[in-house]
Parts: structure tokens; sequence; C-alpha cells
């Protein structure tokens, strides 16, 4: 599952704090047909998820999978608070020119409870969020979405940067400040590893898990946006554009555009820039 590719839809949020004044409740066991998150602020309780008991602790995040039984039990002297988003996602693509909507996304690759460790961004994301949702001021549900958005990024990213080896992100963000020093010159992914001293193996595993690209797909990709910016400014041809890109090959560039932008470098100039 590719989360770029991703299309979200909020049926509801919802938050609970200290001063709720809403009564306590005490045990809750569902089933839903969409996905959960919930981020503990404070309280005491278990959460139960697929037989599986989690004990409630401030800074948890929980992630509840559709159709999959959960029990929320909460400690009416001292109750749970906290924030959830409920909400659905599809895989839509766009590729030769065509949209294409695929099965809905289930499940979402996070962990069903995760402590955040130094989470302060996404608790911050995620009460931006939910505020957002109980404004309902004009535009404030598509600004909830990207809110969404940006808080799976986040969660994703904290996971990754706890799992990975220190020491081995720095050497990807490294090969990645190279690509953009050199986007105009032809690399390989030996020449790449040999510079942070990593086989060109374990490095393409690393890079993988850290971007979900390859490493040469990231670097097409880096090259793809710039050529954009360039033909964007309208005083370059599509074959000049491949060569300060460092395409020797004008169609060869243009295969690669088109598999990551889903048009050609003319039709992206005629129909996008110039909406012809």
């Amino acid at each position: 599952m590719d989360l770029k590719n991703l299309f979200f839809h909020i049926h509801y949020c919802n938050r609970r704090d200290l001063n709720d004044p809403r009564k306590p409740w005490t045990r809750i066991t569902r089933t839903l047909q969409h996905h959960e998150l919930v981020l503990v602020t404070g309280g005491t309780g278990r959460i139960t998820v697929d037989n599986r008991s989690h004990a409630v602790q401030e800074g948890m995040l929980y992630y509840i999978r559709p159709d999959i039984v959960h029990t929320f039990e909460n400690d009416a002297r001292d109750p749970i608070c906290c924030f959830t988003v409920h909400f659905s996602c599809a895989d839509i693509r766009f590729n030769d020119g065509v949209w294409s909507v695929g099965d809905k996304a289930n499940p979402l690759p996070l962990q069903e409870a995760q402590p955040l460790k130094k989470g302060y961004q996404i608790a911050d994301t995620f009460k931006k969020l939910v505020e957002s949702w109980y404004t309902k001021q004009p535009g404030d549900e598509l600004i909830a979405k990207v809110y969404l958005q940006q808080l799976l990024f986040e969660i994703l990213q904290l996971r990754l940067k706890q799992n990975e080896n220190h020491a081995i992100s720095l050497k990807i963000e490294k090969v990645i400040e190279y690509m953009h020093q050199h986007i105009g010159q032809r690399v390989t992914l030996a020449e790449l590893a040999d510079r942070v001293h990593l086989s060109s193996y374990y490095l393409s595993r690393a890079f993988k898990s850290t971007t979900g690209y390859s490493v040469i797909e990231f670097f097409n990709k880096i090259k793809v946006d710039k050529a954009k910016e360039l033909l964007a400014e309208g005083d370059r041809k599509v074959k000049e554009v491949a060569a300060e890109l460092g395409f020797a090959d004008e169609f060869y560039f243009s295969r690669i555009f088109k598999r990551i932008e889903g048009i050609s470098p003319s039709e992206f100039y005629s129909k996008i820039v110039h909406g012809i």
C-alpha cells in the first residue's frame, strides 16, 4: 500500500477532557467498518482490540482497524481523556490520463498500540485536526483532511525513526542531499552506496524502508519534479530539459516522466502549463 495514493474521508472526530460535561461511560464494545485513531491525553482504563488488552496510558496512540471487535473500559473516577478520529480511505491512482479507484485500504501500516516518545508534534497535529473538525467554518473539513494526512505521515515517520538505526538514517539523508546537488547528472546505486560506505544491497533495502521508493525511483522523482518547474517556465523544449537533468535520451526521459506523472512532458506542457 502506497500512502501517497490514498484518499481520505473523515466520518467524525471526538475529544474528551477533564472538563467534559458528558457523563463518563464505563464500558463500550463495538465493531466499526472504518478506521479509528485514539490519542490518550490522560485518565485510567483499558483498550482491548481483537482480544489483545492494552492499559491506557497518557501519550499512547491506538489504531483500530475496520471490522475488528474492540472494547473501551473507563475508570469513572479518572476518566479517559483523548482525541479520536474516525475515517475511511481508498487507493486512488492517475495513470496514462485515467483515474482508477482501488479497494478500500484495510489495514493501514500502523501499530495497534504505539507510545509516542517525543511525539509532541503528533499530539499537536491531532489536536489541530479535531479542533478544525469541531469549528465547522467554511473550508474546515478540507483542512481537517490535510491534518489527517499530515498526522499519518508524522506517525509513520516517528515509527521509522524509532526503529531505524540513527546512523543509517543520517546516511540516507546524505544520499538524498547528494541527489539534489547532482540533479543534472547520472548517478548509479553503486556510486551512492560507496559515498556513504554501505553495500548497494543494504542501502537499497534501507532506502526503500525509509522513503517507500527505490534509490533510482526517488532520484527520478526528484528529476521529474525539477522538470515540471523547468517546463512551467515555458522557454525550454522537452529535449533541453531532458539534457539539463542528465538524460541523454529524450524518449527515455519522456517514459520516466509519464510513468511518474501519468502524462508525457509535452502533454504536461500543453495541458497543465497552458491549459490547452
